[in-house]
């Protein structure tokens, strides 16, 4: 009984020593403007054990530095879709979708037109 005690807490120890303190990760997370970026990488850092989150606007890409003690992947990605965006992997549901400005429609069509005439307007001047 003694050993397979010993042998538990060995690899709880081990278990525990390969998580990371300072892990890094990107997404994809769905959105299109600015005001995307702050809903993103609020809910994002609202996340226990995430230090770091910066979207980029135009890639899409979520970067990330989280402590895998204290979260993973799956609860960052959950946390992002409860305000209306979706990752690559999991899709924020209508009613969550519904809650975001008018301006930050990512799945229709003309806002995105929009915001491309905006950006394009923007590179001429």
């Amino acid at each position: 009984m003694k050993k397979v005690l010993v042998v538990l807490l060995a690899l709880y120890g081990t278990v525990t020593l390969a998580q990371n303190k300072n892990a890094k990760a990107s997404l994809e997370v769905d959105g299109v403007c600015l005001m995307c970026k702050t809903r993103i990488e609020k809910a994002s850092l609202n996340t226990k054990g995430v230090k770091s989150a910066v979207w980029n606007v135009e890639t899409h890409e979520l970067k990330l530095i989280y402590d895998e003690r204290k979260t993973n992947l799956e609860t960052i990605q959950s946390k992002i879709i409860a305000v209306g965006h979706d990752t690559q992997e999991l899709k924020a549901t209508d009613e969550a979708y519904a809650k975001v400005h008018p301006c930050c429609r990512y799945r229709d069509q003309v806002v995105q037109d929009q915001h491309k005439e905006s950006d394009e307007h923007k590179e001429k001047e």
